[in-house]
């Protein structure tokens, strides 16, 4: 029996999470959720699994949510950073799910690391924003730390189960999101509703975002430097509009891995949680007659500089691709409230890293510093354009 704590819950990774776990309720047990303001979701959650704990945004969303379970479940409620740090270090928890969007999980997603939980990663920020330092709590706590993007999750099923030997290159697929065909004379005149349908996959705003950018495969080209411990220039992109087969591992006797599957993140969701043994996901099986054609793309950076700019600030190192992240969720935010347009996300982001090189990233306030000085100078590129 595996007892998990869910940051993210009311997110679509811990939606689907939930869904895997109420399939075997004989192997999980839900200690904890975190759900920020989507109070009437997370309460639904809590009837459901009757977590311990509870944690939300602020003491009015702790209110709301409390009227809506008194007299129905014992669970505690709880509110604010410091209570997500709280129950990612619970004792009684042994796997956490760091599913929370952005930033603000990089501090609970430490906290599980220096807990030495088993975390489930599904925040890229923690890996992009101070690779070096979360690392280093991982190993130096004995946590263990499985890959939940499909992605990175695929590339952990594809390479050896010991070392690295052998190992050429690995290959992250990327379907090119919305407007992989769209001419480009027309990407300034998107709406945030375009960029939000993803062809195939069902995912947040935010991250939809990033995938029309493509700076969603930028930030896991960083991610999969710190995960896989490989270096920038063996790390390669190439489009895959289907996203039938999630990525691949190169060999160097020619040998190429893949880990296909049908687009659904409770795959590498039920890999992670029961790692390593192999559960019932929920997933429907690959009809591989169906899919015969598969198609693949070298992505042009024309189109997505964003994914130019992430390979740009992992070769910077330090601060930069905290920076980048920064930047980028400062942008994203303006476009989604139509206050930037779309292609003008990398030109802000391009125009904070020039404004703010060789920031460090030592420690942790480093971190933090280098994010605040970006969000300050991006806030400035937007309104600059306005």
């Amino acid at each position: 029996m595996r007892r998990l704590t869910i940051l993210g819950a009311t997110g679509s990774i811990g939606v689907s999470t939930l869904d895997v776990v109420a399939r075997h309720p004989d192997r999980f047990e839900v200690v904890a959720l975190s759900g920020h303001r989507q109070i009437d979701k997370l309460a639904e959650q809590c009837l459901a699994f009757a977590p311990k704990l509870a944690v939300v945004a602020d003491a009015d969303a702790a209110s709301a949510l409390r009227g809506k379970l008194a007299g129905r479940v014992p669970t505690e409620v709880m509110h604010g950073s410091e209570a997500l740090e709280t129950i990612a270090a619970l004792p009684e928890v042994d796997t956490v799910m760091a599913a929370i969007v952005g930033a603000a999980g990089l501090r609970p997603t430490l906290a599980a690391a220096r807990s030495g939980k088993r975390i489930l990663l599904a925040n890229k920020e923690s890996l992009v924003m101070c690779g070096a330092v979360f690392m280093h709590e991982v190993a130096s706590n004995g946590a263990t730390l499985l890959p939940i993007d499909s992605e990175h999750n695929a590339v952990f099923q594809c390479l050896p189960t010991q070392g690295r030997a052998g190992v050429r290159r690995i290959l992250l697929t990327a379907s090119g999101g919305p407007f992989r065909c769209t001419p480009l004379d027309q990407l300034d005149h998107v709406t945030p509703d375009q960029a939000c349908a993803h062809p195939n996959w069902e995912m947040g705003r935010k991250i939809s975002v990033d995938s029309a950018t493509m700076m969603n495969k930028g930030l896991e080209v960083i991610e999969a430097h710190w995960l896989f411990d490989t270096a920038a220039e063996r790390i390669d992109v190439v489009i895959h509009p289907q996203s039938i087969v999630h990525s691949m591992v190169e060999y160097v006797d020619g040998s190429v891995l893949a880990q296909m599957g049908n687009p659904d993140m409770r795959t590498p969701i039920a890999h992670a949680l029961a790692w390593p043994e192999r559960i019932e996901s929920g997933v429907g099986a690959l009809d591989l007659a169906m899919s015969a054609n598969l198609v693949f793309e070298r992505p042009d950076l024309d189109r997505f500089p964003c994914l130019r700019l992430a390979f740009a600030a992992l070769a910077a190192g330090q601060g930069t691709p905290a920076v980048l992240n920064a930047a980028n969720e400062v942008a994203v935010a303006a476009f989604l409230e139509r206050r930037l347009g779309f292609r003008a996300i990398a030109d802000v982001i391009a125009e904070t890293l020039d404004t703010l090189p060789d920031m460090p990233a030592t420690t942790l306030d480093d971190v933090f510093a280098a994010d605040a000085a970006a969000r300050q100078t991006a806030q400035r590129a937007i309104r600059a354009r306005t």
